[in-house]
This record gives C-alpha cells, structure tokens and sequence, in this order.
C-alpha cells in the first residue's frame, strides 16, 4: 500500500463566520475534530499534518487532547497569510517516504472515511484524483449592480471539493512553480494542472459541505446528528 499523508489546512481567519469556526461545536464535537476523525478512521491514512493559525494553536491544541487520542497527528505546523501558502507549510512536514498527499480543507467535517479511501484508490492509479460536484444550478454572470448580463453554460462545470489528492512529487513541483511565479491558487488542482498533470475528477454523491457561514452549521448538525448517535448507540450495546 502507498503511504498517505494528510494535510488538513484550518489555518483561516473564519472572517465570514465572525467566530473560529473550527472550534465551534457540531453534534457534541468541535467541527475540527470531526474532520479529524474521518482520517484518522480511514486505513488507507498513513500520518496527518494539522496546518493551523498560529493564533488559534494553543485553542486547537487543548481541544484536540480533550477530543483524542489521534495516534496518525504527527505534526502541527503554523500556516501562512493564504491558503496556498498554508499548503506549501503542510508539505514541507510530510513525511519524506510519503507516495501521496491529500489535501483537505478541515471545514469539511462530513466527508466519511470511505470516500476518502476511494479517492486515494482514485488517485494511486492515475496519479491525482479530486472529489468534485457537477454544477447543477442555473449560472448567471452580473455587472455594476449586481445585474444580470448573461448566462454561463454549465455543461462541463464542477464545484470542487476536497480531499484533493496527488503524487507528492507532482505536488512539490507543483507548488514550487506556483510560488517562483508569486501567484495564488485557491486549490491544488489549480497548481498540477498548470503543470499539465492530469487530474481525475471523483463525483461524489454525498454531501461534502464547507462550514463557510453560520447556517451551514444548522445543515451540517441535521447531517451528523443520527451518526453521532448510532456511534454512541453501538458503544453503549458493546459494554460489558
């Protein structure tokens, strides 16, 4: 089996949310900690590099002793101004035998640990691999004003997820190239493809939500709920 290290990138401000919205609670667990257990929980997850806000480290650090234990964290590393600049942090602390790296944003506590697994199968085999979502809703391009001027055909167009997930070596170079040239990118996919690496592109059926504004939290509460409390069931029917 290749060896797979997560970086799971919380190192933002959470300026839409007006609250640290990693550590807000989300059926009985602080949103962080849930993305944390979907790796930790997936076989195929080698080690994960936790990439925070050197602001909010002492915070995290505390929640994740009360949460844990999580015996693949092998490291925490401050990030930087941007996302892409978190990344490059994260990938400088994985593991040198690693054969794969998977990025996830860490405002994404519903994605389970079987579709990350499938998504690593995905990405083994043709060297990168990203969950994605075809655009279904009607898209429209605005002016001044925010008034309509046209409409934007949606064949073709993806909404982006993540775990995103490639070679290492692909994503070094990668992100080596996004940084000589002093751009920004606000996903890898964006970084490899600009190389000309093929990137496959993972439909995924289930919901995959970013905690961005207040109300996703009511969302994902009614989502993770019933799971918290079959986990809790079974753990309970298991005791001597």
């Amino acid at each position: 089996m290749p060896f797979v290290s997560a970086v799971l990138v919380a190192a933002g401000r959470s300026q839409r949310m007006g609250f640290d919205k990693l550590l807000v609670e989300l059926a009985g667990r602080p949103v962080l900690m849930h993305s944390l257990d979907r790796f930790e929980q997936c076989p195929a997850i080698s080690e994960v590099v936790l990439v925070l806000h050197p602001e909010s480290r002492d915070r995290v650090r505390a929640a994740i002793e009360c949460a844990g234990p999580y015996s693949k964290l092998r490291r925490v590393v401050d990030g930087g101004s941007e996302r892409h600049l978190s990344v490059w942090a994260g990938l400088q602390a994985v593991h040198d035998a690693a054969d794969l790296v998977a990025v996830h944003d860490a405002a994404r506590p519903l994605v389970s640990a079987e579709t990350i697994g499938f998504a690593i199968e995905a990405a083994a085999d043709a060297g990168a691999a990203a969950l994605a979502a075809p655009v279904v809703e009607t898209l429209k391009r605005a002016g001044k004003g925010n008034v309509v001027t046209g409409s934007v055909n949606r064949q073709g167009l993806w909404a982006m997820q993540t775990p995103q997930i490639f070679r290492k070596g692909w994503l070094l170079a990668a992100y080596q190239a996004v940084l000589a040239k002093g751009e920004a990118v606000t996903d890898e996919v964006s970084a490899v493809q600009a190389l000309g690496y093929p990137v496959r592109l993972l439909e995924n059926p289930n919901w995959n939500l970013k905690i961005t504004f207040p109300r996703d939290l009511a969302v994902a509460e009614s989502l993770l709920r019933p799971i918290q409390n079959a986990i809790r069931d079974a753990r309970e029917n298991n005791r001597p």
